[in-house]
């Protein structure tokens, strides 16, 4: 992955996001220590010995240290928008209230210990999702072991509570990847609370003031518990973070999504090459290892930028009515090439996600629109500069921007083709590609050429199966046949 160059604003916002969230930790812990004094008798200073006060800020800083270190040298990128790491602070922080309430006015044992890892899973990927679990347990065990959160409960059983958490957080983080389906997620968060199920039946643990069935019921609910939270929430991160997860791209692909239902009514002939296109990208970011979720739903809005001006674009034109032919060559260019900035405006004035919105800038890339700068060279005897025929870019700039290239071009290359067998979808393919790494439009993502010639191969078994031949009918007359003849003689 390309590493983004840091700056000075960068550097202090992180700086302040780490320094404000520990302070807001160490805060929650002093009001859980107050709360549970009252609840006890007892004032903070009797709860609280003054010094464990400062340990629990050094090993709270150790912690918040080590979460830095992760992430600055396993997802720079991801550490350079302060915005993350303040998401990331906030579900550890969401994780800390929802457990302490639900362990102290319910049951320990059915305290969300997986909701962190489940969030983080949907937010920002697997391997966050192992290490902020962690970190959160880590967290928790401090407050439980300073604040006398669990009182009734031994050290020893205490540590049990660690082991929980890390098992469940773990177990969610890689049951849970790749599902999309929330019913499937619920049932799979059963697996997440069999950690808590195996502590309670171990004979060493002591259950405090509770008892044994009460444990067990509330251990097997922790899981769907963490679940139910976390459908609660999600979306309240994905509008404030800006976040990407399945469950958004699947309500951006719905045929009823509002610029989606704009391109069926108004652009349909740009719908049904959308369409293609996502088909072929899903198939192509699947071969290679990316999110096939993603880039399907890139490809849905990667020519939305057309809504502007959809009767300019060809496959939209009804009745050979082509208005460009009442135009100079270079003003078609103007109008065809503008619908990327077109489509890029469009989806962030929408609220898409700016993963897509950057696909639909940068499909084109700077690749020149040949049809018209050589109309412009056949009516005119000087030099024409082809720069004025060039999309404005940027080029590609990830794996599944190229991906979208490649197939919006094969799907619009193939349809001009008389004769569409395999081997005449193929050198269509391979020329796409080709043109495309001569004018260097993947230099700048980081796709490799294996990679393209798998791309290649997924496009054109993708596009032999949608323009597949089919059999000739012969031409019979029906007129004067009784289909119900055969019946009545029966």
């Amino acid at each position: 992955m390309k590493l983004t160059a840091w700056n000075k604003k960068d550097i202090v916002k992180v700086a302040i996001t780490y320094v404000v969230n520990a302070v807001i930790l160490f805060l929650m812990f002093v009001a859980m220590a107050a709360v549970n004094g009252v609840s006890q008798g007892h004032t903070v200073e009797e709860q609280v010995a003054p010094a464990a006060f400062f340990d629990f800020a050094i090993l709270l800083l150790i912690l918040i240290a080590v979460t830095f270190m992760y992430f600055f040298f396993e997802n720079r990128n991801f550490l350079r928008n302060a915005a993350n790491s303040e998401m990331l602070f906030l579900i550890i922080e969401f994780g800390v209230i929802i457990s302490y309430a639900s362990g102290t006015y319910i049951n320990p044992y059915i305290r969300p210990v997986a909701l962190v890892a489940i969030l983080t899973l949907f937010l920002s990927g697997s391997g966050d999702s192992v290490f902020m679990n962690f970190i959160f347990v880590m967290i928790m065990f401090l407050f439980d072991s300073f604040s006398g959160n669990i009182s009734e409960y031994t050290d020893f059983s205490t540590v049990f509570f660690v082991a929980m958490g890390l098992a469940s957080g773990i177990i969610a983080s890689y049951t849970m990847k790749g599902l999309y389906s929330r019913l499937k997620i619920m049932l799979m968060s059963f697996l997440a609370s069999l950690p808590a199920l195996m502590c309670i039946a171990l004979p060493m643990v002591e259950f405090g003031d509770g008892n044994f069935i009460a444990n067990l019921v509330s251990g097997a609910l922790s899981g769907p518990f963490a679940t139910a939270v976390f459908i609660i929430l999600l979306p309240v991160f994905e509008g404030i973070f800006k976040k990407v997860t399945c469950f958004k791209l699947a309500e951006l692909t719905d045929h009823k999504a509002k610029l989606i239902k704009k391109l069926i009514t108004k652009a349909p002939g740009t719908f049904n090459h959308s369409i293609v296109v996502s088909n072929i990208a899903e198939a192509c970011a699947t071969a290679i290892g990316e999110d096939a979720l993603l880039a399907r739903t890139c490809a849905y809005y990667h020519d939305i930028g057309k809504l502007r001006r959809p009767e300019f674009f060809k496959e939209n034109q009804a009745d050979d009515n082509n208005p460009h032919n009442d135009l100079t060559p270079e003003l078609s260019a103007n109008i065809i090439k503008s619908h990327t900035q077109d489509g890029y405006a469009l989806a962030l004035k929408n609220g898409l996600p700016k993963d897509i919105a950057d696909v639909s800038l940068q499909h084109h890339g700077t690749m020149p629109i040949l049809f018209f700068y050589d109309k412009a060279k056949k009516f005119t005897d000087g030099e024409v500069p082809l720069t004025n025929y060039c999309y404005s870019g940027p080029k590609p700039q990830s794996k599944i921007a190229a991906i979208i290239m490649i197939a919006d071009g094969s799907e619009a290359a193939t349809r001009t083709l008389k004769d569409r067998t395999r081997e005449n979808v193929t050198k269509a393919v391979k020329k796409i590609v080709s043109d495309r790494m001569q004018l260097g439009q993947f230099d700048e993502c980081e796709i490799t050429l294996k990679e393209l010639n798998i791309i290649i191969h997924t496009v054109v078994n993708s596009l032999s199966g949608v323009y597949h031949s089919r059999i000739e009918y012969p031409k019979v007359s029906l007129e004067g046949l009784d289909i119900d003849e055969d019946k009545d003689e029966r």
